[in-house]
């Protein structure tokens, strides 16, 4: 196991934009407030949304789309540095009207309500590629 001591200096509250990207809306919130690592919460409501799968075999993401409101019950992640830019790298489970939950890594989600807690580092972490893996993890400096 790799591992380091981060050290939190700030936190905000935000309101996501209703009509914007919930994932973009959050990358938007660390570029403006210079955060190069942190961890999120979140919760709200989106219009539509985006979840990818990783196929661990292949090492490539499934997409899977969903046309329909749906509650965002649990939002979480943390905020790096990919390829010289803020990445917030997101996950959620969706709720549907009936209850039934979606899961996954949320690539995009049209916002209709949603509230975010970010926590920021004074470190930066940088994500790069993983061999074994196929996916852009922390580099343990």
């Amino acid at each position: 196991m790799e591992y380091r001591e981060v050290n939190p200096t700030r936190e905000y509250l935000a309101r996501l934009e209703t009509g914007n990207d919930w994932r973009s809306e959050i990358e938007a919130l660390a570029r403006e407030e210079d955060v190069e690592a942190g961890w999120f919460n979140a919760m709200g409501a989106v219009q539509e949304a985006e979840i990818w799968f990783y196929d661990q075999n292949e090492q490539t993401y499934r997409s899977v789309t969903f046309d329909e409101p749906l509650e965002v019950a649990a939002c979480v992640g943390n905020v790096a540095k990919l390829d010289d830019d803020i990445f917030a790298h997101t996950h959620a489970v969706l709720s549907r009207r009936d209850g039934e939950t979606l899961a996954g890594h949320l690539d995009s989600a049209t916002v209709f309500a949603g509230e975010v807690h970010l926590r920021a580092f004074d470190e930066t972490l940088e994500r790069t590629p993983h061999e074994r893996t196929g996916l852009d993890l922390w580099l343990n400096e």
